[in-house]
């Protein structure tokens, strides 16, 4: 077990500033992180480290920190340092696993949910549409003999109190209240699913991955081959023909070392200096910096705070602050925007899912 709770990372040239101001760049092309950057499977990935931390009696939010952005087999090593090498690729295929089973358990409960919710809703509707009888409104009665009518009370001849003013309440506004507490409920039984463990695919990203032309950007991910491919085919995304996973056999260092970018801009055929580095982890930014590339920082897994001395030129909230366009020369303009952000709110903070009470 390591004495430190944080693994060395190699040290690169730290820019204090970025540019918060919109910009323009030409760029080969672009190299992509995956988790927290395409795609948000967090909640799973701190689950699953976080059963790691309980499994060696270590702290679950040293172990969560101390492996954002790295390989999961750097950091097996680091935390489990009995494994043999001949079981690193097994133990790594499993544990990459458990993050996908987090988030289908997930979707699994999810989606029954929903169904029930479905089926109260029609049953609901049904009922709410018809209308009520005559009968139903002012209920049964005697016909009032003329010989007594002037000795009745005018207070005899009304309803009971209140019941016909809600009897005669407009059906809108019973169906609205209706809605009102199937939101309710929705709301308590939304908690009861506990953290969403779902994959999803993070703001902007479909709209910018459909503006690059084919060819002219990759993914350079910490996660293996099960984890990264199935993680994007979950969130909708169609892995490019430039995938590079932590296995890779011809990467000798995985980030904060450059090599998994230097490798996806060689294998589009493109100087990694002339190419855009998007990440959402310190680790990772690191790695793009490094790399000579221009980096962007999205605050889409970690604080600004955390990240916005990590070295990167430019930082946004998320990917709705960037647009690309192919020139007339082939080249890409991007251009950034801190300012163009269509989601309200942040869409994907730290969920710190995998923590304990005592840890956080």
């Amino acid at each position: 077990m390591p004495s430190s709770t944080a693994p060395a990372e190699i040290i690169v040239s730290i820019m204090a500033k970025y540019n918060a101001y919109l910009t323009e760049r030409q760029v080969d092309a672009v190299l992509f992180d995956m988790d927290g950057t395409l795609v948000n499977s967090i909640a799973a990935v701190e689950a699953a480290w976080g059963a790691v931390a309980d499994e060696i009696g270590q702290p679950r939010k040293s172990v969560i920190e101390a492996t954002h952005g790295r390989r999961a087999s750097d950091n097996l090593k680091d935390w489990k340092p009995d494994i043999k090498d001949e079981h690193l690729d097994g133990e790594v295929a499993k544990f990459e696993q458990t993050i996908l089973d987090h988030a289908d358990q997930y979707k699994k409960r999810r989606d029954s949910r929903s169904s029930s919710q479905s089926s109260s809703r029609r049953a609901s509707s049904s009922s709410s549409s018809r209308r009520p009888s005559q009968a139903q409104l002012f209920g049964s009665f005697t016909p009032i003999d003329k010989s007594r009518q002037d000795s009745t009370s005018q207070q005899d001849r009304r309803p009971s109190s209140g019941t016909l003013a809600q009897k005669l309440q407009p059906l809108s506004l019973q169906d609205n209240s209706a809605v009102e507490n199937e939101e309710a409920v929705e709301d308590e039984e939304d908690e009861d699913l506990g953290p969403d463990m779902g994959v999803k695919i993070l703001p902007g990203v479909k709209s910018l991955i459909d503006s690059l032309p084919k060819g002219r950007y990759a993914v350079a991910t910490s996660g293996a081959r099960v984890y990264a491919y199935g993680a994007m085919e979950r969130a909708g995304i169609v892995a490019p023909d430039v995938t590079i996973t932590a296995e890779d056999p011809r990467l000798e260092n995985g980030k904060p070392h450059p090599d998994p970018f230097l490798l996806a801009a060689k294998c589009l055929g493109y100087d990694c200096n002339k190419c855009l580095v998007v990440e959402d982890s310190p680790s990772g930014i690191k790695a793009g910096v490094a790399s000579g590339a221009t980096t962007l920082a999205v605050c889409t897994s970690h604080e600004k705070e955390q990240i916005e001395n990590a070295g990167a030129q430019h930082l946004v909230r998320n990917l709705e602050a960037v647009r690309a366009e192919q020139l007339a020369d082939g080249r890409i303009k991007i251009t950034i925007d801190p300012a163009r952000i269509v989601t309200d709110s942040k869409s994907d903070a730290r969920t710190d899912v995998g923590l304990k009470d005592e840890d956080k």
